[in-house]
């Protein structure tokens, strides 16, 4: 968006595009890796204890013989944006003014395929930062119609998680 070569100045530049000048000339650093190594850390105490805080995850990363302050523990879950999990008030108070959606699929009968598709979006770690992974799939569901038992995805005949799946894709075909 800027160009630097162009002869018209960089600050009349910056005022057309609404930036702040300042920003013409923030390089950004990359994240060395000892802070992804310390972040990763973090990432895995978080799955073994999401009730966690910064207060905890500081005692947890110093039991471990890593060093490391409260303020800087509490950047870092603010920059991966990991909170601590805990009860808040009122939780099941819908605020004022917020519209409650309907659930569509209540009665519904999915009789055909591309009737119902689901979306879903999961954080990795990866070896040198984090991505997000969305997924969009078509699902039919009387196909599918498999329960959690145990632990284990089992179709109603008793079938497995993984043999539904494979019946869904012959009668559905590829998405």
């Amino acid at each position: 968006m800027i160009d630097r070569a162009h002869k018209l100045p960089l600050r009349r530049q910056a005022a057309v595009l609404q930036l702040s000048r300042s920003t013409l000339y923030y390089e950004p650093r990359p994240v060395p890796a000892a802070e992804l190594a310390v972040m990763r850390r973090i990432d895995e105490l978080h799955l073994d204890y999401p009730f966690a805080g910064s207060r905890m995850m500081r005692d947890l990363l110093r039991g471990e013989d890593i060093v490391i302050g409260r303020e800087r523990v509490a950047t870092m879950m603010r920059r991966m944006g990991i909170e601590a999990l805990y009860r808040r008030p009122n939780t099941s108070k819908p605020a004022a003014g917020h519209k409650i959606y309907p659930y569509l699929l209540r009665g519904l009968d999915v009789v055909r395929p591309n009737q119902v598709w689901a979306m879903n979006i999961t954080y990795i770690p990866m070896a040198r930062g984090f991505v997000y992974l969305a997924s969009n799939s078509k699902w039919l569901l009387t196909v599918m119609g498999s329960a959690v038992r145990g632990g284990v995805i089992q179709a109603p005949d008793g079938a497995s998680g993984h043999t539904s799946c494979w019946r869904a894709l012959g009668v559905c075909g590829v998405p």
